[in-house]
C-alpha cells in the first residue's frame, strides 16, 4: 500500500512512498492515483516525460495555475523546492529530496512552490500536471540564488539558456510572485 505523508519542511508538499511488487519477471507499482491528493481536481491533466543526462539542472520553475506530481522511474535526481507563498506557514522554506528507482517515491508540488531537479545520474522524470501546458504560466527563480541555499549535489550543472535567465527571488516583481496558497495570480 502506498503511504502519503505531508512534508515537515514545506506545507502542502506531499511525498508518496510507493510499494513495488516483484517476482522473477520484474516489478510492478502504482505510481499515481488522483485520490491520493483530494485537495486538487484532476479532471484535466497532462502527463509529461523528461529524459536528462547526468549533470543537467532544470529549474527552478513555479506556476499559478497548476500543480505537479513527479515520479522518477530511472536514474537518480535531486528535487529541490522553495515555498514562495507568503501566507504559507513555511514561506521561504527550501527542501531537497532524492528521487529515483531506488528511492521509489513520488512528489506532489502545490501551486506557488518553485521546483527543479538536478540529475545525479542519467534519469527519466515522469510528471503529471493538473492543467494543460500554458507557457504564460511558467515562471522561474534562479537555481543558484544564495538566499535559497540549495545543495544540488552538482559542481558544474548544465543549465538551459532560459533557466540561466531566471532572476534572484529578491528581483522578482511582486505581481510575478504567488500571492497566496493555492490561488491563481493575474500577471500584468
Amino acid at each position: 500500500m502506498t503511504t502519503i505523508t505531508e512534508s515537515t519542511l514545506i506545507s502542502g508538499v506531499y511525498i508518496a512512498q510507493l510499494r513495488a511488487f516483484g517476482d522473477d519477471r520484474g516489478t510492478f507499482r502504482e505510481t499515481f492515483r488522483r485520490e491520493w491528493f483530494p485537495q486538487r481536481s484532476w479532471d484535466t491533466f497532462q502527463t509529461n516525460c523528461s529524459h536528462s543526462q547526468k549533470g543537467v539542472l532544470r529549474g527552478l520553475h513555479y506556476h499559478f495555475k497548476q500543480v505537479d506530481y513527479w515520479y522518477c522511474p530511472r536514474g537518480l535526481i535531486r528535487a529541490a523546492l522553495f515555498d514562495m507563498r507568503p501566507d504559507s506557514p513555511t514561506y521561504m522554506a527550501t527542501q531537497t529530496l532524492d528521487m529515483g528507482e531506488k528511492q521509489d517515491n513520488g512528489l506532489f508540488i502545490p501551486i506557488g512552490v518553485a521546483h527543479g531537479f538536478a540529475t545525479l545520474e542519467d534519469a527519466t522524470l515522469m510528471y503529471i500536471v493538473d492543467n494543460y501546458y500554458n507557457g504564460g504560466d511558467e515562471f522561474g527563480v534562479a537555481w543558484n540564488d544564495p538566499t535559497l541555499g540549495i545543495d544540488w549535489g552538482l559542481d558544474s550543472p548544465i543549465v538551459s539558456g532560459r533557466d540561466q535567465q531566471n532572476r534572484l527571488y529578491e528581483n522578482i516583481p511582486q505581481n510575478e510572485r504567488p500571492q497566496s496558497s493555492g490561488t491563481t495570480n493575474v500577471v500584468d
